[in-house]
């Protein structure tokens, strides 16, 4: 190199020498992207093989439900394939409005306002409230829709052990009684599936003067009465300021929602960037949601039986010896600890005819790998069991 000329680095660069997931690929192990060719059911088929299915968020089991099927393609025969533009302008159909009616009337909130996807939810919730002079106390074990809306907030973000409420004490202490405050956690956690201590941060909230918001993305149709979430679980709904999910899990669609008082959800709904500026839930997913909400309404035995199926995979993994977390939901890790040794029984497991969600750092701690299990309301015991008979063959020899 010619002296005084500077190196400058090709912007794909750091591509060329991303290597990590080639090299899973290279050992057959890469546990990513594999194909379904049938419905999102309990039994599905991946690459050619009949597989339980273990890893879906279909909590409700309506992902394949005919009438849930049906109502999507009604919508899309009565208002077309899409939209063509943001709720803000030409995009909102009278099927939004009556969706966010029947889902505030659900939350017992005052309003609800439906986003595109959940991630697009968090990013637009908590960058619509929060600011530079606000401060935001996170959960460690948040979903990462939160984490990066937090950086869109540009708010101070300070975080707190995975539901460790001496150390949210201790920081909530230690801060300026000037600035606005939000404390902002899962309800449901999704990877851990354990609850948050809602009670006691809803305590501290008022203690400290902030504001407390909830990711309910797992926790619909999971917990409460009829599956209304984190905050009926624990009688708390008047005193949660904002409720967050998703209609990808429990409601068998796609888009976000939040549900908040009438004046902050009018306060998101113009000053929320990722809300204006995207484009509005298609018909399809519109009236899919809407129909699976009146379904969980209709049928409260859903969350009952998805309660019981939790509660029986998780009694079945401990029978059989398999090392779990501290899950108190149809949300069940199972302990890996390591990720080579994580995607290997991932690999042996799928060949076997079981799926699962592999989970590695970052989403997780390093040294902390899982192997996340769901379960949904329509799974029978005879596939948990054989579920579990095939993690056991399998930890046998990993």
């Amino acid at each position: 190199m010619l002296k005084g000329c500077v190196r400058t680095l090709d912007l794909f660069e750091k591509c060329e020498k991303f290597t990590a997931a080639r090299e899973v690929m290279d050992a057959g192990i890469y546990p990513y992207f594999h194909a379904l060719s049938t419905y999102q059911d309990t039994v599905v088929t991946i690459e050619g093989r009949r597989t339980i299915m273990l890893g879906s968020n279909n909590y409700m089991g309506l992902t394949c439900d005919p009438r849930v099927i049906n109502a999507s393609v009604e919508a899309v025969k009565q208002y077309g394939s899409g939209c063509s533009g943001s709720r803000f302008l030409n995009g909102t159909l009278v099927l939004h409005n009556q969706l966010e009616e029947q889902l505030a009337a659900f939350l017992n909130k005052e309003s609800t306002l439906t986003f595109s996807t959940g991630f697009q939810a968090n990013l637009g919730i908590i960058s619509a409230i929060a600011g530079p002079r606000d401060i935001i106390f996170s959960d460690r074990g948040n979903h990462a829709s939160i984490v990066d809306g937090c950086r869109l907030s540009f708010a101070k973000t300070v975080k707190y052990a995975h539901n460790d409420m001496d150390e949210l004490r201790e920081k909530l202490e230690r801060t300026s009684s000037d600035s606005g405050k939000l404390i902002v956690t899962d309800g449901v956690f999704s990877m851990e599936g354990d609850i948050a201590r809602l009670p006691d941060i809803i305590e501290l909230a008022k203690k400290y003067n902030a504001r407390v918001m909830v990711d309910d993305a797992h926790g619909l149709g999971m917990i409460g009465e009829n599956g209304r979430g984190t905050a009926n679980y624990f009688g708390l709904e008047d005193e949660v300021d904002i409720i967050m999910g998703t209609f990808s899990k429990s409601l068998a669609s796609l888009g976000g929602y939040v549900a908040a008082k009438e004046y902050v959800i009018h306060h998101i709904k113009h000053n929320s960037r990722p809300f204006i500026f995207s484009a509005s839930i298609p018909p399809a997913n519109c009236g899919a949601a809407l129909e699976a909400l009146r379904i969980m309404q209709a049928e409260p035995e859903r969350p009952i039986k998805l309660k019981e199926n939790g509660d029986y995979l998780r009694a079945k993994f401990r029978e059989a010896g398999i090392a779990i977390g501290d899950s108190e939901t149809a949300i069940v890790p199972v302990m890996t600890y390591e990720t080579l040794r994580t995607f290997k029984i991932h690999h042996m497991l799928l060949m076997a005819g079981v799926y699962c969600n592999p989970v590695v750092a970052p989403a997780v701690q390093d040294g902390e790998c899982i192997l996340r299990t769901s379960c949904t309301a329509t799974h029978t015991k005879d596939q948990l069991d054989e579920s579990v008979a095939i993690f056991k063959e399998v930890f046998a020899q990993a």
